[in-house]
């Protein structure tokens, strides 16, 4: 996380769940919800999957906003915090490799918001 995120850092999860793994638009279905592509679920730092979902959506700030409103309980603890900053991390490490260019920008920005570095 370092190394991606530019700063010294705990690593260590706040607490762990049950994760889908890959939560993102394209593996959810409606309108009765299903959720697609299993392959990646297990265990991941709490809040993992709602940080996903959050971090895909930031090129809709509307849809951004909601998916806060609707997983503000997740996100808005130290946990749900951290899962974010894993998120970010795995999301920044993408770009390296010309994948999700279009985030890196909203994932700086989210970035800059979680440690306290933007308004």
């Amino acid at each position: 996380m370092p190394q991606y995120l530019g700063i010294s850092l705990d690593t260590t999860a706040p607490a762990w769940s049950t994760a889908h793994g890959d939560l993102h638009w394209a593996n959810l279905t409606g309108p009765r919800l299903t959720l697609l592509d299993w392959e990646g679920w297990g265990v991941a730092p709490a809040g993992y999957d709602a940080a996903l979902l959050h971090a895909y959506s930031l090129l809709v700030p509307a849809t951004a906003a909601e998916v806060r409103h609707r997983f503000g309980h997740v996100l808005d603890t130290p946990a749900g915090r951290f899962a974010e900053l894993v998120v970010v991390t795995e999301l920044l490490q993408t770009t390296t490799r010309g994948d999700n260019l279009d985030l890196e920008e909203p994932l700086r920005r989210r970035l800059g918001y979680l440690l306290g570095q933007a308004p």
